[in-house]
């Protein structure tokens, strides 16, 4: 896999595990990071300690208004490292948890799931498209909660349930320019996402691991080969899909 994908909030978590399983199958990664450049730059030298080539670049996706200027960025960074002028992959990952009842889901945070997750993927996808090669591919992360519901999580499953829908909407709007769109969307994770609730509450653990077939919550090597895997050759036929990778959780 000789290409170059774009991975956003790849310092960390879900991201980071994507970004070093790309360049495990041959792929340089560009990776954005929020305001962490010290894990970006961990992440860049396990990358180049596989063979690959890898940068980071500065991003706040819930601002559009910074988009245009990382497209420039980003345009002058690949010409400076690759030679060329478009990329490959497109991986909307980064975002962020908030728990709330519906009750108490204040504006503030209601606006900062919807910028990050649901406008901000819009925005950037619509920014980047012009840099991104014909045949690419996009993958947008979501989350086994549009599916199964659980209390406190309404706003940030209605924002990922945007995404889906925008997703199914993207390959259909891309498909003349053989551009493969998917969405991909975990069950729960061992990471730091959400403080690290998941990974790190026995409790809380030991809940979402009862609600799966497989009896365990995922780790992050459940997800990032998934990803990596389809931006290979193998599924270029595979687009409009709502791929869930929860272990079987709440079936």
């Amino acid at each position: 896999m000789n290409t170059i994908s774009v991975v956003t909030g790849a310092s960390r978590g879900l991201g980071r595990n994507t970004a070093l399983n790309i360049a495990r199958k041959g792929g340089d990664v560009v990776l954005t990071y929020l305001d962490n450049q010290n894990a970006a730059g961990e992440v860049i030298a396990e990358i180049e300690a596989l063979g690959r080539k890898a940068i980071a670049l500065q991003l706040d996706t819930g601002h559009v208004s910074t988009f245009p200027d990382f497209a420039d960025r980003l345009r002058e960074a690949l010409r400076a490292n690759w030679q060329r002028s478009t990329f490959d992959h497109l991986v909307n990952n980064a975002g962020h948890g908030e728990v709330a009842a519906i009750t108490n889901t204040t504006e503030a945070q209601f606006d900062k799931l919807v910028n990050v997750h649901f406008k901000g993927i819009f925005f950037l996808t619509q920014a980047l498209l012009p840099l991104i090669e014909d045949g690419g591919r996009i993958v947008n992360l979501s989350s086994g909660l549009t599916r199964v519901s659980a209390p406190g999580w309404s706003a940030y499953a209605a924002a990922k349930g945007a995404v889906e829908v925008l997703t199914v909407y993207l390959a259909k709007e891309l498909g003349s320019r053989k551009i493969a769109v998917n969405v991909v969307a975990p069950g729960a994770i061992e990471t730091d996402f959400f403080g690290g609730a998941v990974r790190d509450t026995p409790e809380f653990n030991q809940v979402f691991a009862e609600m799966t077939a497989m009896g365990r919550v995922g780790v992050a090597d459940d997800i990032g080969p998934m990803i990596a895997s389809l931006l290979g050759p193998d599924n270029r036929w595979v687009t409009a899909q709502r791929i869930e990778v929860s272990g079987g959780q709440g079936i």
